[in-house]
């Protein structure tokens, strides 16, 4: 054997001995079989968030409000949590109306028997004088009912805002919430009445004395300018009205003072002048369009269905079926003006809402703020109370708002 076929047998042996590999990138891969088992997809890669809808954690979902989503979740209110909203409601309003019958009842009662019996040349000054105590007896429940009011609007804004991150709390938790800031509530809807009666005093009395000194002229001119101040009158109520009308909710939500929440809400209105104030009128609309439908039928029963319960005429059977209709129709009113009350009080804190979703992004502090506290994260301070314009970033460690 020479030394070439010595070397050829080497060469083979190492050869066959070593686990060849051709370069990386010379050989493709080989394609997988068509009979090969399906292998699971690789995870994405961490830290890339997925984008999901805007979650719906409670009242209605946490992105900019339609006006199908305002009218329903203003509706919904009451079937949500009825205890603390419709509830309360009728339970103040049936209040106010029992304390209104009874201060106005007793004390026209008085004011009458003291001035049929009144002789001589006290009889007038004694009938002015219970004309007088009738007019101030209306007003001491006419003020209860404005408190009452405030206090409902108060409630109702709260009962919204929590309802929207998924809690539902019962009227005791409501009301401690609103601790410190009934006063303020209380007092801003006694500045408008108050405001509202003087200017419209104000005005009456200027027309009067044109009309009462002024002969035909006079006439003339006063019923121009009632007809003239009524317009501008009505249509700066409707301005006035709207700019502010979310001064309740700031005031509650917020826990500002009086002035600031003025021009919070001045300020928020600004840009959605129209959309506010047209939705305010439809639900008014829709609320007045459903009593009517359910109340006339009873006003038409209250006229002739005694007669038709007692067709025989006797007196004692017209006047049982006469209070039966009366108090029927008067449970029917309570009930619809509680359902009205806890709609129109629900109002404008949906607007509210859906205003600051639009211009200060408080549907991703909502959403920051009910996945923090799914997960158990405390940290995160109460949207509403944030009032910057820019959303501020989540803290270290917490989920993306979005994921």
């Amino acid at each position: 054997m020479n030394a070439t076929d010595h070397e050829g047998k080497e060469l083979r042996a190492v050869t066959d001995s070593t686990d060849w590999q051709p370069p990386a990138g010379s050989v493709p891969p080989p394609a997988p079989s068509p009979y090969a088992a399906p292998t699971a997809s690789p995870p994405p890669p961490t830290g890339t968030p997925g984008w999901t809808p805007p979650p719906k954690p409670g009242l209605i979902p946490l992105r900019p409000l339609t006006l199908g989503v305002i009218l329903g979740a203003a509706f919904q209110v009451l079937r949500r949590n009825p205890k603390p909203t419709f509830g309360f409601s009728l339970l103040v309003s049936g209040g106010v109306f029992l304390l209104t019958l009874v201060v106005v009842g007793v004390v026209s009662f008085f004011a009458i028997f003291r001035t049929l019996n009144a002789t001589g040349a006290d009889a007038e000054t004694l009938a002015a004088g219970s004309i007088a105590m009738i007019i101030l007896s209306a007003l001491v429940p006419m003020v209860l009912g404005l408190v009452a009011g405030a206090l409902l609007q108060g409630v109702i804004a709260l009962e919204v805002a929590r309802a929207t991150l998924g809690e539902k709390l019962k009227l005791g938790g409501l009301l401690r919430a609103a601790r410190g800031r009934i006063g303020a509530l209380i007092g801003w809807t006694l500045l408008v009445a108050l405001i509202a009666t003087v200017g419209l005093a104000v005005i009456v009395g200027a027309i009067a004395l044109i009309i009462g000194f002024g002969g035909t002229a006079g006439l003339i001119a006063g019923v121009l300018l009632a007809v003239v101040l009524g317009l501008a009158l009505l249509a700066l109520s409707f301005w006035l009205s709207t700019k502010l009308c979310l001064v309740p909710t700031v005031l509650m939500l917020e826990r500002l003072p009086l002035r600031a929440a003025i021009s919070r809400s001045w300020s928020l209105t600004a840009g959605h002048f129209w959309r506010t104030l047209g939705i305010q009128l439809l639900v008014a609309f829709i609320i007045q369009t459903v009593a009517g439908i359910v109340t006339t039928p009873l006003s038409l029963l209250l006229g002739f269905g005694a007669a038709l319960i007692n067709p025989n005429g006797d007196q004692t059977g017209l006047i049982i079926g006469g209070i039966v209709l009366y108090v029927l129709t008067i449970v029917v009113s309570l009930v619809f003006g509680a359902i009205a009350s806890v709609v129109q009080s629900a109002t404008p804190a949906l607007l509210y809402i859906d205003i600051r979703m639009r211009k200060e992004g408080l549907d991703l502090q909502l959403s920051r703020f009910v996945e923090a506290r799914q997960a158990g994260d405390t940290s995160i301070p109460d949207p509403y109370l944030v009032q910057s314009g820019a959303v501020p970033p989540p803290p270290p460690g917490s989920a993306s708002p979005w994921s």
